[in-house]
This record gives structure tokens, C-alpha cells and sequence, in this order.
């Protein structure tokens, strides 16, 4: 009995990794699709979830708010794209990146693979620099295509159609996958055949290298961490308590210049490696997780 309780304590669910399943869970909650192999288009709909989560999955109870945010720019030539700029405004203001680390699926996907026992590649300036390379990806695929065909009257959400892999997983593989879809194989060509492959290599690099799309590509990270100076909730630092040692930087496995920045997607790692105890995870001037709390619960970063 020691034995099994000493294996489930350091092995347990941290508290992130829990709100991670819920979050999934919850944004694919229509069961009833995943039986039927049918898209949910009910009123729920009309709002996005947080995080990165395909909109033609079929389980999927909300949109997706890069989804919304590439339509919206696809049909600005007729009508302004305010709702679902202020839907992610209120996101980016309110959680901030924290939604990366906490509530998007996607994230959770990447950081099960990562887990696969094999060698991994470290951040190093390599990796600094790609993590440019999102917001790129944000302002080309996910702006400028959809913008330019919107002048053209004809509607392109060019991340979602070329890159996305959540799109190729949760709704393509997963409406394919019902035997009642059967017949809708006939239909895939070379579109989708290059997009499972972006998805494949995309998810082969996360085994190797923490969080590789959240890192590199995904344009809905880049749009967060617009917010990461402002964002009610995120990881702060103590500066009173701070000694600038560097030991949260080091250990972070995202490309961090300093705790909170850009790049952070809140994860909590660095409270427990901080030696001053003066980093928490704060909304507002409310500590959800603090030091003494993570070293009961073994960290929250897992």
C-alpha cells in the first residue's frame, strides 16, 4: 500500500494538467456529435472557446476563435469583424496566455507527446528565433490572405485550410472516423493530403521539442501574448523578493526572456524553482498558486 501511494503522489494530476482535461473535455462535450459523425451548429456556437479547438470537430460545443477571427476578416468587405475582436480582446485582457498553459487542447496534445521517452531537442537561440515566426504566420495566414480574398468577395481562412493542425485532427480525422462518414473519403484530394502531413511533422517536431507549434506557429499564442504586459491573470514576480539569479528563466522550457513576457504561457514551473519563493500565479491581487502551495502539491507545471 506505501508503495502504490508513493507511486500516485508523484505521479498524480497536477492542477494545471486537470484543468487542461477539463477544458478539452468541456469544449467537446457534444457527445451526440461524436455519434452521430455531425458538426454541432446550435446557438453555443456563436461563441468561441478560449483556446485552439476546431470548430468542425464533431463534439465541439463553440467555435474557434481563430476560426472566427479569420472568417470575420474574410467578411469585413461587408460588415466590420468588432465581435470577434472584442471576444479576444476580453480573453487576451483576462486570462492572457494563461489560456495557452492552462485551457487549450491543443497545448495538452503537445505536452502528452512531448512526454514519449525520447531525446529532446533544447531551447537554445535557434529556438528564440523561430518563436518569431508565429507572428508571421498570425499576420500572412491569418490576416493578410483572409483580407486580400475578402476584396476578391470569395472568403479564405487560410490558416484553417492550409496549416491548422487541430482543424486536421478534431475535424477532418475526426468526422472521418465515424463509420457514417464513410463515404465522404471520396471526396479527399491533395489538400488534404498535405494538410495530414503539416499535421504528422507538426506533431512528430512536439516529441522532440516542448510545445513546438505553440511555439513556433500558432497565430491565436501570438495573439495572446500581445496581451502578456496587461492580462489580469499570469505568473508575476515579487520584484522585492527577486534577486535576478536567473533560475526561472533557465529552467523554463519555452523561450522566456523573463517570467511573464510573450513567450510565457503561464505554466507555473518557475514558482517551484525560484530559491526566493517570489514568483506566484496571481489574478489580479488574488495568489492562486503561490510557493507554499506548490510545494505541497508537488508544482503545477506537469
Amino acid at each position: 500500500m506505501d508503495k502504490i501511494r508513493a507511486w500516485w503522489r508523484r505521479h498524480r494530476p497536477t492542477a494545471r494538467r486537470l484543468a487542461q482535461l477539463y477544458a478539452a473535455v468541456l469544449y467537446n462535450a457534444h457527445i451526440r456529435g461524436f455519434i452521430e459523425g455531425k458538426i454541432y451548429t446550435g446557438p453555443a456556437k456563436a461563441v468561441c472557446a478560449p483556446g485552439l479547438n476546431c470548430y468542425s470537430c464533431p463534439g465541439a460545443i463553440a467555435a474557434c476563435p481563430l476560426g472566427a477571427l479569420q472568417n470575420a476578416v474574410a467578411a469585413s468587405a461587408s460588415r466590420p469583424a468588432f465581435y470577434v475582436v472584442g471576444m479576444l480582446m476580453l480573453f487576451g485582457l483576462t486570462l492572457g496566455r494563461v489560456i495557452c498553459g492552462w485551457l487549450c487542447p491543443v497545448g495538452l496534445i503537445q505536452e502528452l507527446l512531448h512526454r514519449l521517452p525520447t531525446p529532446k531537442l533544447k531551447k537554445s537561440r535557434l529556438t528564440r528565433a523561430l518563436s518569431g515566426l508565429k507572428y508571421a504566420v498570425l499576420a500572412v495566414f491569418a490576416l493578410l490572405i483572409p483580407l486580400i480574398y475578402a476584396a476578391r468577395r470569395t472568403p479564405l481562412p487560410a490558416f484553417c485550410k492550409y496549416i491548422c493542425p487541430a482543424g486536421t485532427l478534431e475535424g477532418a480525422v475526426g468526422l472521418l472516423s465515424n463509420p457514417v462518414n464513410a463515404d465522404k473519403f471520396s471526396m479527399l484530394g491533395g489538400l488534404f493530403t498535405g494538410k495530414f502531413v503539416i499535421m504528422v511533422a507538426i506533431f512528430a517536431a512536439c516529441v522532440f521539442v516542448y510545445r513546438a507549434f505553440c511555439r513556433f506557429l500558432c497565430p491565436l499564442g501570438a495573439i495572446y501574448g500581445l496581451f502578456a504586459r496587461i492580462a489580469l491573470m499570469g505568473v508575476r514576480v515579487d520584484e522585492a523578493s527577486c534577486t535576478g539569479c536567473g533560475a526561472c528563466a533557465r529552467a523554463c522550457p519555452v523561450d522566456i526572456r523573463h517570467v511573464g513576457d510573450h513567450e510565457c504561457v503561464h505554466c507555473g514551473l518557475c514558482i517551484d524553482v525560484c530559491p526566493e519563493k517570489a514568483i506566484s500565479l496571481k489574478a489580479g491581487r488574488v495568489v492562486l498558486k503561490g510557493p507554499e502551495i506548490a510545494g505541497r502539491e508537488g508544482g503545477v507545471a506537469k
